[in-house]
């Protein structure tokens, strides 16, 4: 009968373990890894998740063995041609018949996606792509795309002398110079000079006047005018440490955010690099997980910015890894190296960063660079007044001198041994003793009498009262 009511309770208990064990394995869903293409019974579905930076409603393709691998015959054909999801503007999907394959061949022997205006699919690293994910017909494959062939061949940026002002130029003006004074008239006399050149930074076009190495640390105010024609935007005070972004409108000059003009690939972490380091890399690892940043030393930075007057160098993590947990690890290309931070990627991350550490800077937008000062600690609080109390200890030793000794919650705290002579002798209700006047706050101690050589037993006391003993060679005892 026992059996049978234990086999009814475990017939009960089941649906509750299974619900417990939904519950633990439940997972947080991301709107990135929601597929969007229902599955057909006739096809092979694909679906790929692009970079955020990716132009909305680009024409994307796969190109492999399946169709030959020539990227020239497989661009413009609509039967290679992936289409952008209605409701999510970086996943596409196509739907894949295997009769229009080459024959003999599969999506085992490899393919990868083809942006129109990006390129061809790279790794974080930039290097080549290859997906062999295969799959049946009625089923799905998902693959995501780190970064595009465009985003490691921009133009090589010109080399400037000294910091650059980089300017949009938004003044209404036909022809825009720049003059300067304070420390010195650093681009010649009024109206001063006309544009070095145009450059695209971060994907934005700017075009910037060369500040001169020799002028470097020097204070000027900077003006904006249309060539000595007559108008002129209010002087705009700079130090020359650092290059500038500014946009020009007839009302003046403000200094870019350049941090809102970049698009990032997913999260990014910043860092102001102080370490003197000639090379800086990032690594991240997670067990259970492949590295963001590929193989041991990890990625060079993504590019750099400057917030509030600091230079960043930041590293883009990917919009496919949002969500995800990493150890991250800062090293110079393998040769020197510390233990940073664990971050989620699900918020932009900013550090200072030397050459043995990291710390978190919590607010860039009023961080001024130079590292992040601690605050000053707390004062210690003045210690509350020793108070006087009174060891009273009825001498039966024998001994022909006795001192007290203590150790504990602060060592020597009656001197060094053995220790402190009696203050003096006393008799209370016909009992003589010998006393000690002390201070104390409240102090755990363990006393020690002794005559310099023989010692009685140790006697735990919290000095924050007065103690009556009775004393002999061989114990201590507390008189009621």
């Amino acid at each position: 009968m026992k059996n049978i009511y234990s086999y009814l309770l475990l017939l009960m208990m089941l649906p509750i373990v299974a619900m417990m064990q939904s519950c633990d394995e439940e997972e947080i869903v991301f709107e990135s890894d929601i597929p969007r293409f229902e599955l057909r019974g006739d096809r092979i579905l694909l679906e790929a998740l692009v970079p955020s930076n990716t132009p909305v409603g680009d024409e994307m393709y796969i190109v492999g063995a399946i169709n030959g691998g020539d990227v020239d015959a497989v661009v413009g054909n609509p039967v290679w041609q992936l289409e952008k999801a209605a409701d999510y503007d970086y996943r596409y999907g196509i739907y894949l018949d295997p009769a229009t394959f080459a024959e003999g061949t599969s999506l085992a022997d490899g393919y990868y996606i083809y942006s129109a205006s990006q390129r061809e699919e790279r790794t974080l690293k930039g290097d080549s792509v290859m997906h062999s994910a295969d799959a049946g017909l009625g089923e799905r494959i998902t693959i995501n795309v780190n970064r595009w062939a465009s985003y490691f061949s921009a133009e090589e940026a010109p080399v400037h002398d000294g910091y650059a002002i980089y300017v949009i130029d938004n003044s209404g003006y036909d022809a825009l110079a720049l003059y300067a004074y304070g420390d010195g008239e650093i681009f010649g006399v009024w109206p001063g000079i006309l544009p070095t050149g145009t450059e695209v930074v971060d994907g934005t076009e700017y075009i910037y006047f060369d500040a001169g190495e020799a002028n470097s640390g020097m204070s000027v105010n900077l003006i904006f005018n249309n060539n000595n024609n007559g108008s002129q935007l209010a002087d705009f005070p700079v130090v020359l440490d650092r290059d500038y972004y500014l946009e020009l409108t007839p009302d003046g000059v403000v200094e870019i955010d350049q941090s809102a003009t970049i698009e990032h690939d997913g999260y990014a972490i910043f860092f102001e690099d102080l370490t003197g380091w000639d090379a800086l890399y990032m690594y991240a690892w997670v067990d259970g997980n492949p590295s963001i940043c590929g193989e041991w030393p990890g990625v060079t930075p993504t590019g750099e910015v400057t917030i509030n007057g600091v230079n960043y160098k930041y590293f883009d993590t990917g919009a496919a890894n949002v969500g995800q947990g990493h150890n991250i690890i800062m090293n110079n290309n393998g040769d020197s190296q510390f233990d940073l931070a664990y971050v989620t990627l699900d918020r932009d991350y900013y550090y200072s960063i030397s050459a043995t550490g990291g710390v978190e800077i919590e607010d860039p937008q009023s961080y001024t660079g130079g590292g992040v000062v601690a605050p000053d600690p707390e004062p210690e609080p003045d210690p509350e007044p020793a108070e006087a109390y009174t060891i009273y200890v009825e001498d039966l030793t024998g001994w022909s001198t006795i001192n007290m000794y203590s150790w504990g919650e602060v060592n020597d705290i009656f001197g060094s041994w053995p220790g402190m002579a009696p203050t003096g002798t006393t008799e209370i209700d016909g009992i003589t003793y010998t006393y000690w006047e002390i201070t104390g706050n409240g102090e755990a101690q363990n006393l020690i009498f002794n005559d310099g050589t023989v010692q009685a037993p140790d006697f735990a006391v919290t000095l924050d009262r007065d103690y009556y003993l009775t004393v002999t060679a061989t114990s201590v005892i507390e008189k009621e």
